[in-house]
């Protein structure tokens, strides 16, 4: 019997609520029958008797019926009776009967909700105070006892209690314990079936991308032939119909990437005036087909060049047209298109597309975004789609940080309206931009071939047959010679003996994928083809695929199916021009464009890139190849990047008239569209930055990092200058071939010889930065006090005070500096400073040259992010000791740089 309740208790098919039900009410029962023959009387065991009986049909009914509240409720109601019953039948508060009411109000808490609760234990509490009231004022009304017997029945109490209580906790604590067991494994259930389905949506679009690419590729080559005009006919109705089966795709694998939180927004310039006109001439022809009026309203104001997501704002306008040209029957579709500037480098933009279509019904606006979900399905049985289009529009709005809206009038028509915040590249307005400037009509468009390069050699690797078969059929007019690999094994054989111009890759291949083979095509000993261009050729879509294939190493990436003009575009813009000879029809202006081909610039085998607080001459990095990732300053007008949109002098100039200012390292975001540029260029990076202690830059930096195999993140342990000449010699090692861990050495090494040391003018800037507090500032202003900054191990400190007016106390922090002439490094010296006019940096350079004069002295402003710091009139000598283990500087800078 025992045991069965015990497995009735921890069943998990039973309700939690009921099984605390049961435990609490079997422990209470016990207790009745404790504080029940603790009286010693007849009456009492009756009323026991009739207590079990009457908890024995509740719990039947209240379990059979469902109804566990109101079971509950009565039994509490029960106890609420019983225990003062027993309290003056066992002696009162002399006896041990008070300890049993704990299990009153321990039952109401874990069995009853609500009202209910609240109101049982309110009359919990007020029962007990008021036995002890009556006990207290008329004694005669409890039971009389020895003073043996209360203390016995006390201390009885009292284990008691304790042992049913530890008893329905340890009860309670093991259902939890089961009930959390049981929802980790199906948590982790629900996430391997959501795994399976996300591998699955992913495979059946790579799978399914396959036979639509063999179709669309060959069914392009039929018509370009000269074919009677039914069969051209059938033609285009088997290339429209694949297209939107491969829009269906698209759909179901954004959804399960936007569901998986595996969907990444990727920012990128983009010409405002070539994405308009994708989409108009994408757009209006569907509405023309449909006998629909296409609208077209552009602010003339917008820039020309914004800095956001490009695909999937053209994946947002294209799903919402055409939803509106399907939704419409007659009238028109309205594409507008307003900006409003939010700050100096920051744009809010709306886009609205306005149909007269059928509209939808005010009970079934909140459901419009919904995924699978269909308004009007009675009416709309006819039109195609999957019902995805508007909650990929909604979720990817969401993504972007953006809102939208829609206003409905049903019969009448809708309008959708979606904001989005992007940052400007390039503030020229576009100017006027009409539908009927920018529509090419296409019917009747033929192919027309557009380059030859008969002397060209491309490989062309995929594990599919077909695939390769489409590919050279695509490219046959072009005369290129290909060869084809059905394995990444097969490539790298080929290219130990053929030297290739380009070579299109699959990603997707057994045992060897297209990353590892191009990695290893990369360090190939005796391949011809290292530096040959590799263009992804992929069934493997998405943007966030742009990324993967860019940080690889790739060239370009098309996704799959491609047209015929799309992959001679690709191949053309990538082929060496000696070897193309251009058809009459193709201008040089059209070679490359809207082609997913990356810069292709001479990749260097290693770069150094910096932050843009190192405070270096431009002329120095640009002759060093030194790239820098912008920190961030913000002020009242929002927020610039440190030196491209504000100078130091301007934001100095800004404070000073009372107003704030703060700079920001880059955040992870930002190093890793950094990193993955730069590894365009290079095949390793190495970024240095400011000391780790002082900004999260480092941090920031070292987290992006992991994303990347090639890029190495190290902490110069400085600032401004002095952080700058840990990136000179750096960039020095690696101009003259060094390997990287050399650099790394090198780098560790050197910052224990570099002097960095900054006198502060002004204390206010610090104060406001929170690198010193407002009762120090305080007492620096009023005393003169100017403090000299140190760096020590990755720290800052202060190193001393200097008194007194600017040029004394610069004097005397001049003297100091360069009192050990003997161990100074004399070729090369920074004065960095933030405010100082003309007369006070010639002050500084004589003092210099008094002390110790210097071969080269460069006399550098600090970036607006180091002002924002220091503050105005606030200067460091910052220059090497001698060490012969540090390599020489004499070849950084040009003679008479000095300035």
């Amino acid at each position: 019997m025992l045991k069965k309740w015990f497995e009735t208790i921890y069943d998990h098919r039973i309700g939690l609520k009921e099984r605390m039900f049961r435990v609490a009410t079997s422990i209470s029962m016990i207790a009745m029958t404790i504080t029940l023959l603790m009286g010693r009387n007849l009456v009492n065991l009756l009323i026991l008797a009739a207590s079990f009986i009457y908890v024995t049909i509740v719990m039947k009914i209240s379990i059979r019926k469902g109804c566990i509240h109101a079971g509950a409720t009565a039994i509490a109601m029960l106890l609420l009776i019983l225990f003062p019953v027993s309290f003056f039948s066992a002696g009162g508060f002399y006896s041990g009967m008070p300890e049993w009411f704990v299990l009153c109000f321990t039952y109401i808490i874990i069995t009853l909700e609500g009202r209910r609760k609240v109101t049982l234990f309110f009359l919990c509490a007020v029962e007990t105070l008021l036995c002890y009231y009556i006990a207290f004022y008329y004694p005669e009304v409890a039971a009389s006892g020895t003073p043996g017997h209360y203390f016995f029945c006390s201390a009885v109490s009292v284990v008691l209690v304790g042992t049913l209580t530890s008893v329905l906790l340890s009860f309670l604590n093991k259902l939890y314990e089961k009930e959390n067991e049981l929802s980790q494994r199906q948590k982790k259930e629900i996430e391997e079936l959501n795994r399976a389905e996300n591998n699955f949506f992913s495979s059946m679009s790579h799978e399914i991308r396959t036979p639509i690419n063999t179709i669309i590729g060959l069914n392009e080559i039929i018509l370009r032939g000269d074919i009677p005009e039914d069969i051209a006919e059938n033609a285009r109705n088997i290339q429209g119909a694949s297209k939107m089966l491969l829009t269906l795709i698209n759909d179901i694998l954004d959804l399960s990437k936007i569901k998986s939180k595996k969907m990444e927004i990727i920012n990128v310039s983009y010409e405002t005036g070539a994405l308009f006109s994708e989409i108009v001439n994408m757009m209006w022809i569907k509405a023309k087909e449909k006998g629909l009026e296409f609208r077209l309203n552009v602010d003339s104001s917008i820039p020309s060049m914004l800095c956001g997501d490009e695909v999937r704002i053209k994946q947002i306008l294209i799903n919402l047209l055409n939803n509106a040209v399907k939704y419409t029957s007659k009238g028109f579709v309205k594409l507008s298109i307003r900006c409003e500037r939010v700050a100096l480098n920051r744009v809010r933009v709306w886009y609205s597309v306005e149909d007269t279509g059928q509209g939808v019904k005010k009970e079934n606006i909140p459901y419009i975004f919904n995924a699978f979900k269909r308004v009007n399905e009675d009416k709309n049985r006819h039109i195609e789609g999957t019902g995805l289009g508007l909650s990929i529009v909604h979720q990817l709005v969401e993504l972007m940080g953006g809102e939208i809206s829609v206003n409905s009038v049903y019969t009448k028509g809708s309008t959708f309206l979606v904001m989005l915040e992007q940052d400007i590249v390039d503030d020229k307005e576009l100017g006027t931009f009409t539908l009927d400037s920018r529509v090419r009509n296409r019917s009747g468009e033929q192919y027309r071939q557009s380059f030859e390069a008969p002397e060209a050699h491309i490989l062309v690797v995929d594990d599919n047959e077909m695939n390769l078969m489409v590919v050279r059929k695509l490219l046959s007019a072009t005369k290129i010679q290909i060869d084809t690999a059905l394995s990444g094994a097969e490539c790298l054989r080929l290219t130990q003996t053929q030297h290739y111009d380009v070579i299109l890759m699959d990603h997707l291949m057994p045992e060897m994928d297209g990353i590892q083979c191009l990695r290893t095509l990369r360090v190939q000993a005796g391949g011809l083809c290292q530096e040959t261009p590799v263009i992804a050729l992929t069934a493997n879509a998405g943007s966030d695929n742009q990324l993967l294939y860019r940080n690889a190493g790739f060239s370009g990436y098309l996704a799959k199916p491609v047209s015929g003009t799309l992959l001679e575009a690709a191949v053309l813009s990538i082929l060496p021009r000696e070897l193309v000879k251009l058809s009459e029809e193709t201008g040089q202006s059209e070679i490359g464009k809207d082609i997913l081909i990356f810069e292709q610039a001479q990749r260097l085998s290693l770069m150094v890139t910096t932050d843009s607080v190192c405070d270096l001459p431009e002329s120095l990095r640009k002759e060093l190849g030194i790239s820098v990732c912008p920190y961030y300053v913000y002020t009242e007008q929002g927020r610039f990047l440190d030196e491209l949109e504000l100078q130091a002098d301007e934001l100095l100039a800004h404070m000073a008239e009372g107003k704030n200012g703060c700079s920001q390292a880059p955040n992870v975001e930002d190093y890793e569209k950094f990193f993955a540029e730069k590894l365009t260029e290079a095949q390793n990076v190495i970024h240095i930055s400011m000391a780790k202690h002082i900004s999260q830059g480092y941090n920031n930096a070292v987290e992006a990092a992991k994303s990347f195999e090639n890029v190495t993140v190290l902490d110069s342990g400085h600032l401004s200058s002095s952080m700058g000449l840990v990136v000179l010699c750096a960039a020095h090692m690696a101009e003259n071939h060094a390997t990287k861990s050399e650099i790394v050495q090198a780098v560790k090494d050197i910052g224990r010889f570099i002097s960095s040391a900054f006198i502060i003018n002004n204390t206010h800037m610090m104060c406001q930065s929170g690198r010193i507090s407002k009762r120090v500032q305080i007492l620096c202003d009023s005393l003169l006090l100017h403090p000299v900054i140190v760096l020590r191990k990755s720290k800052m400190a202060v190193s001393s005070m200097e008194i007194g007016s600017f040029e004394h106390a610069a004097k005397r922090y001049i003297r100091k500096v360069l009192m050990n002439t003997r161990n100074i490094d004399r070729r090369i010296l920074f004065i960095t400073y933030a405010g100082l006019d003309a007369k006070r940096l010639q002050y500084i350079q004589d003092l210099v040259k008094q002390y110790c004069p210097f071969e080269r002295v460069y006399l550098q402003k600090a970036s607006s992010a180091i002002a924002a710091n220091c503050g105005p009139s606030s200067f460091g000598l910052l220059f090497l000791k001698k060490n012969e283990a540090v390599l020489s500087l004499s070849e950084m800078s040009k003679p008479g740089a000095a300035g």
